[in-house]
Formats: structure tokens, C-alpha cells, sequence
């Protein structure tokens, strides 16, 4: 029988009503209370992590959630993470790059209602993530959500009250799940040796434009982070507007060593800056760097683990657009 380690950081699936509202409130081993089939799968073993809303998940507890997974790696066949879903997908795509080169099943899962209640995902969702847990074709980070097998880097939230709250961007669901069986379309298998890493920059910023966006906006969060996110309309550019104000603050900070990443805030198909005036002259910037099909979850999560390693550009460039855990397929 496979031996699983269950890691509780609170969310929806673990709350309990409040007068101030739903509230994280269940230890992991009261969630398998509600799901006794489980016990009958594998071996559990429960560690509390944090008992939190996802909302309040930060950076710090991705690098808590890496450290539990380091030191627990050896002794067991899998590992899955009861977490909220709000920033599930950032959680996701940031333990693809904190943990890489992983032979065995790191499943993310949550719930859009509470276990306890009578009309709830969470026992499906659960069941579901541990007989991933024990697959021998599932590897690294997945999510495992309303019968699908989101790869970690690809996974975002498009539904924020429907069961079916998470979609695959730009890649293929690695496998379903009906009746608890696993269906796997996709094999994964571990990309070069085991690493954890314990380093994170977190002054990385997130802007998403809009029309007429204020120069000083970019100016100010430039100012103050190493990197910024900016999601940009369609295949990507930067608007000159009358006075070319957003460029100028641009070359300004990447003259300075700083980095924007440069996405799209429409879901499919990811950026291409060649396209259009107002992209290619961002193209000219080694200090930027496109994100082509990646999702934003994955773009800042990558770009806060690079430059938690390096702050060299060439280095910088190379790791970004070096596929980790198919984050990246398309690359001009």
C-alpha cells in the first residue's frame, strides 16, 4: 500500500461558517474523517501547515510548503496539498519551479464548497487527489480538480463559483478521473534530478494595462520591485501614446539592471511581440522578456525564482525561456 503525506493549508474545503463568514477551520485528519474510502487506497500521514484563506497565501508560504516537501521527500510515494483556490494556480505554477525534477505525484486540490456540507466537491476532489497521489504515471506538480489533471505550470482558476472551477491554458489536461479511476493521457515523467530551492525574490510587481494607463503607474512599481509583470492587449505591445512616457520610464529602470515580462491578459493562444510597432520595439530591450504562451501565474512565479538565483542577463534571458515542467512551448 502507497504511503502519502496530506499537507493542510487551509481554503474552502477546510471551512467552517462564522459570523464573519466561511473560515479555514479542519485539520487535515478531520478532512479524511469526511472520506473514509481513502484510507482504504493508501497509507495517510498528516501534517498541518497553515490553516489560511488562499488569499492570504504568500510567497513565504510557497517556501514553507517546499521546505515540508524536502524533508519529508523520501518516505513517501506522494504527496497532496489541501489548499483554497483563489491563488491555487499561483501556488501551482511556483512549486513547479521550487520543486523540480520530482519522480513523484505533488497534488494541489481544494474545493469550491466546504466538506461539510451536503452539496459539496470536496470529497470528490479529495478522493481524486489521492489516487493521483499513488499513480505510477503522474509526476511533479498537478492540480486535481472536478475530474481533471491540470499540469502545474498551465493551471488557472476561470470559474469562480461552478465546480469545474480550473482550465488547462495552452496545453492538454494530463489525465481525468471518472469514478476515482484514472484515465492518463499525457505520462509525466521526472525532468532531470530532484531540486528544491529556497529562494524566492519577491519584488516582483503585477500590472495589468488598461487604455490610457498612467505612465507613473509603471513608474512606480518599477521604482520599487527588480521585475514587472504587465499584462499587455492581445498578442502584446506597450502604447506610445502622444508623449512615448511608458517607454521612456522603461528604458530608464532596465537600463538599472530591472526586468519586465511581458504577457497578455487574453487567456489562449500567448503573446508575440513581432507582430505589431508598438511590440517590436520592446523586442530591441534585453532587460524584457515575452512570455509567449505562458499563463501570468507561471510568468511571475518563473521570474521570482530566476532572480532568486541570478541577476546576471544572460542568465536571466536563458532561464526564462528554458522550458521547466512545460511551461513554455513556443519561443519565437
Amino acid at each position: 500500500m502507497k504511503k502519502i503525506l496530506l499537507l493542510g493549508t487551509g481554503g474552502t474545503i477546510a471551512s467552517e461558517m462564522t459570523p464573519q463568514g466561511l473560515t479555514p477551520e479542519l485539520t487535515p485528519e478531520q478532512l479524511l474523517r469526511y472520506v473514509p474510502y481513502i484510507s482504504q487506497l493508501c497509507q495517510v500521514d498528516c501534517v498541518s501547515l497553515y490553516n489560511i484563506d488562499s488569499t492570504n497565501i504568500t510567497p513565504d508560504h510557497w517556501l514553507g510548503m517546499t521546505r515540508a516537501l524536502r524533508d519529508a521527500y523520501d518516505r513517501y510515494d506522494g504527496f497532496v496539498i489541501s489548499h483554497g483556490t483563489d491563488t491555487m494556480a499561483y501556488t501551482a505554477a511556483a512549486m513547479s519551479y521550487l520543486v523540480q525534477g520530482a519522480d513523484k505525484p505533488i497534488v494541489l486540490t481544494g474545493a469550491q464548497k466546504p466538506i461539510n456540507y451536503d452539496s459539496t466537491d470536496s470529497k470528490l476532489n479529495l478522493t481524486d487527489a489521492f489516487v493521483c497521489a499513488c499513480s505510477e504515471e503522474l509526476a511533479g506538480v498537478s492540480i486535481v480538480f472536478s475530474g481533471r489533471v491540470i499540469l502545474g505550470t498551465r493551471a488557472r482558476k476561470t470559474c469562480s463559483k461552478s465546480f469545474a472551477a480550473f482550465s488547462s491554458i495552452n496545453y492538454p489536461d494530463l489525465a481525468s478521473l471518472q469514478d476515482h479511476r484514472l484515465l492518463c493521457y499525457i505520462r509525466q515523467q521526472a525532468e532531470g534530478p530532484l531540486r528544491f530551492y529556497d529562494c524566492l525574490d519577491q519584488r516582483v510587481g503585477l500590472i495589468k494595462m488598461v487604455p490610457g494607463t498612467d505612465y507613473e503607474l509603471l513608474d512606480f512599481l518599477l521604482a520599487r520591485k527588480d521585475a514587472v509583470v504587465i499584462e499587455c492587449f492581445g498578442v502584446g505591445g506597450l502604447p506610445s501614446y502622444s508623449d512615448d512616457k511608458l517607454f521612456e520610464v522603461l528604458h530608464r529602470y532596465t537600463a538599472q539592471g530591472k526586468y519586465l515580462v511581458v504577457t497578455t491578459q487574453v487567456q489562449n493562444e500567448g503573446s508575440d511581440l513581432s507582430v505589431y510597432q508598438v511590440g517590436h520595439r520592446l523586442k530591441e530591450d534585453p532587460h524584457v522578456l515575452e512570455a509567449y504562451d505562458m499563463t501570468t501565474e507561471a510568468a511571475l512565479a518563473k521570474i521570482m525564482w530566476i532572480l532568486g538565483q541570478t541577476r546576471e542577463p544572460q542568465q536571466v534571458s536563458r532561464l526564462f525561456y528554458t522550458p521547466v515542467a512545460h511551461d513554455i512551448l513556443y519561443r519565437g
